[in-house]
């Protein structure tokens, strides 16, 4: 997959995606991320890609030309129209089934990173394809984002994690938190490691783990539980908790 993010501050997204996992993903090519300044398609001779709102009000709003002339460079360099994502606090709250759903489907995205009051919605009518939110909170502008998906649609592709139970196992994936994990030493301050976990019976460990994964989700995350479809093992766990 390749990977375009239309930015203000590339190096801020570069410091971050080009370390761990994803920088070694980079590095090996098994993942393309490309990284466009937007100033550099205003035709300005001061480089604004933003002007104050119509209508009135406090803050400024990105233009139409410098996002469209940056994207259409990103199509003509790919052949292609890639699909367009624009991380936005009102768009769709990203969650594992998105990630899943992005990395399966498209073999280049590209990414806006929109900052002040926003982006011109001429825009968005015109160009976007989706407009994905973190959360329910506003920040600065749209850059972590952008990371946080680059980073979780990343590891989703092959070649990125050493192996797909990386992913497969942890929280959200299969709609369950993740069970809890334990390393060396087997007693730490007087608190043990659970005795199923040293006793190399897979069955009994894999059966513990899924266990786990019930409880900690019914507690934490009932929202999540109550879409979980309950096999006659998971009942039977839950009741031997």
């Amino acid at each position: 997959m390749r990977i375009d993010i239309i930015t203000l501050f590339p190096e801020m997204c570069q410091a971050v995606l080009n370390e761990s996992i994803i920088g070694r993903a980079v590095a090996k090519g098994a993942v393309e991320i490309v990284y466009h300044q937007l100033r550099d398609y205003a035709y300005d001779k001061h480089k604004r890609v933003d002007d104050t709102p119509y209508g009135g009000g406090m803050g400024m709003v990105m233009k139409c030309e410098p996002i469209a002339l940056c994207f259409e460079a990103v199509c003509n360099e790919l052949g292609k129209k890639p699909h367009f994502i624009y991380m936005s606090p009102v768009g769709k709250v990203l969650n594992q089934n998105i990630v899943k759903e992005i990395a399966s489907s498209y073999d280049n995205i590209c990414i806006l990173c929109g900052h002040y009051e926003g982006v011109d919605q001429r825009v968005l009518d015109m160009l976007i394809d989706e407009e994905i939110s973190i959360g329910d909170y506003v920040l600065t502008g749209g850059e972590l984002p952008a990371m946080v998906l680059a980073d979780a649609v990343c590891r989703m592709l092959p070649g990125v994690l050493s192996n797909e139970e990386c992913f497969t196992e942890e929280s959200h994936y299969n709609g369950l938190l993740e069970y809890p994990q334990y390393t060396k030493p087997a007693v730490w301050r007087e608190k043990e490691v659970p005795p199923v976990l040293l006793s190399g019976h897979h069955e009994n460990v894999d059966n513990w783990r899924r266990q786990q994964s019930l409880i900690r989700t019914k507690n934490i995350r009932p929202d999540m539980f109550e879409k979980t479809e309950l096999t006659k093992l998971d009942k039977k766990l839950l009741e031997n908790r």
